[in-house]
């Protein structure tokens, strides 16, 4: 899914040190296609526990397509392991997801911050190349949420941002400069 999509890149026009500099083009990503076929294929995650099968009440985040599920659709929510830039370090950690039990297809764009997810606070963890977390990682009230992860995607030494659900912590999509 990463690498599949090539339409054209939106960024954000960010403002560092006062100054507004152009905008930052990135790539959104949705769960590791590896990783959701493996539960799919297994019933389990990673670590060998049981995906938990789910009629979406709608509204669940789902991070195969990063759009929200619709009432009664066929979801599985399992413990995920993001990857992470560099070795795969100590900062690797795992956390629920929901994704839909069969495939998808996965997000129709990748070129833009997921529309439904718009108006979110999120977290926004910086990473730097070797999977540490970076200082710039922040968090976003979702007014322009665009701008800011273009703001922690332009600050020097930052390879990924994982943008996280605000209240529980939870993985929504990574994004990187392409």
């Amino acid at each position: 899914m990463r690498s599949e999509n090539r339409s054209p890149q939106v960024g954000a026009s960010v403002t560092l040190g006062g100054m507004t500099t152009a905008a930052v083009a990135f790539r959104v990503h949705p769960l590791d296609p590896a990783q959701l076929d493996h539960v799919r294929a297994t019933g389990a995650d990673l670590t060998g526990r049981r995906a938990e099968r789910h009629y979406a009440d709608g509204g669940e985040p789902l991070r195969c397509c990063l759009r929200d599920a619709r009432t009664g659709e066929r979801c599985l929510l399992f413990g995920y392991a993001p990857p992470l830039p560099g070795d795969e370090g100590p900062y690797r950690d795992i956390g629920p997801v929901f994704a839909h039990a069969r495939d998808c297809g996965g997000p129709r764009r990748t070129d833009a911050y997921p529309r439904e997810w718009r108006g979110r606070p999120q977290v926004l963890r910086a990473y730097d190349h070797d999977g540490r977390i970076h200082p710039a990682t922040t968090v976003h009230d979702g007014s322009n949420p665009v701008a800011a992860l273009g703001a922690v995607l332009a600050e020097p030494g930052v390879a990924e941002v994982h943008s996280r659900n605000f209240a529980d912590g939870c993985f929504m999509f990574a994004a990187a400069t392409p």
